[in-house]
């Protein structure tokens, strides 16, 4: 059995037993990441959730993925959408964020402002970057979906700001902290770095 402690332990693994649930979780905790809300059209009216697992896969073609709970109550609408919309947000919309992951929430009832947009794909008002997505692949991974989404059209609220961003079970802002002393950015070497 994986684990992890504080201090000078050794980490232990065991390659037949994989880490317990909990652990996991609280060590993602500490990886922070950017908060998007994922919305679609269905039948029954407009769907959405919150997600923080939001990535740019691709510059080309263009693509961005996203994972998704099995048991999520917005899953049966996302599978069944030709198209996706996808919403980066600011720092000033933390509470955006919070009713599109609180269950049983009405999110698309006032104060959320929204419209339909193409393909019937409900757009957040008030969203930083508005991206509609082709809904290209589905992907089982463990207890979730991966979804592929190739983008179509990216729309941009007003100039932005601090992206809303959620860590340690919070949700807060970017700031920045300069440059490592004696090195500039530009001449780091990360490896996966991606240019755009």
């Amino acid at each position: 059995m994986a684990d992890a402690r504080d201090g000078d332990a050794q980490l232990a693994v065991d390659r037949g037993s994989p880490v317990e649930g909990a652990l996991f979780r609280e060590a993602l905790r500490h990886h922070g990441g950017g908060v998007a809300v994922v919305t679609v059209a269905a039948a029954e009216g407009p769907r959405g959730f919150t997600v923080t697992s939001l990535t740019a896969a691709s510059l080309h073609p263009p693509l961005l993925s996203f994972y998704v709970n099995h048991d999520s109550r917005s899953w049966s609408a996302l599978k069944a959408a030709d198209q996706i919309g996808v919403h980066l947000l600011g720092a000033g919309h933390r509470d955006l964020a919070a009713l599109f992951a609180r269950r049983g929430a009405d999110r698309f009832a006032p104060p959320t402002r929204w419209r339909s947009g193409p393909g019937g794909v409900p757009l957040l008002a008030d969203a930083t970057i508005r991206i509609v997505c082709a809904r290209r692949e589905v992907v089982p991974v463990g207890d979730h979906f991966l979804v592929v989404g190739e983008v179509l059209g990216v729309e941009r609220n007003g100039p932005g700001g601090d992206p809303l961003l959620y860590a340690h079970g919070e949700f807060g802002r970017w700031m920045p902290i300069g440059e490592a002393p004696g090195t500039p950015i530009d001449e780091l070497d990360l490896a996966d770095r991606v240019e755009w």
